[in-house]
């Protein structure tokens, strides 16, 4: 589903599911460089701002976890594929190109990119 208000290529001159995909890859590093970079691509800046997010809930769970012994720790393993198996969804989706939404953290970003425009 392609927004009447984007453009199927970004400013970069990728293709908008390829930069979509890659805001994803360094997690909120890339997720910010996305987000600067692309000022017209609706689906770019969701997805931009979505890897924000999870990759900065993830990066916060994981130092809280880490401050509470044994059950935080056992967590703290779990937490590790969990993430990398949402990465991975996240990177898929935005690459077939779909509005994927993950829960919470995707009603905040759409919310926040609309708030932007």
């Amino acid at each position: 589903m392609q927004d009447k208000h984007s453009s199927p290529t970004s400013s970069s001159g990728l293709s908008q599911n390829t930069a979509a995909a890659l805001s994803y890859v360094l997690g909120f590093i890339t997720g910010l460089i996305f987000l600067f970079l692309e000022k017209d691509n609706k689906f770019i800046r969701y997805h931009a701002m979505q890897s924000i997010v999870i990759s900065v809930s993830l990066i916060i769970l994981n130092t809280v976890l880490g401050f509470i012994p044994f059950i935080g720790w056992f967590f703290n393993l779990i937490l590790a594929p969990v993430g990398l198996v949402i990465w991975i969804i996240c990177i898929v989706k935005a690459y077939q190109g779909e509005w994927f939404e993950f829960p919470i953290a995707g009603p905040f970003s759409k919310e926040q990119i609309e708030k932007m425009s």
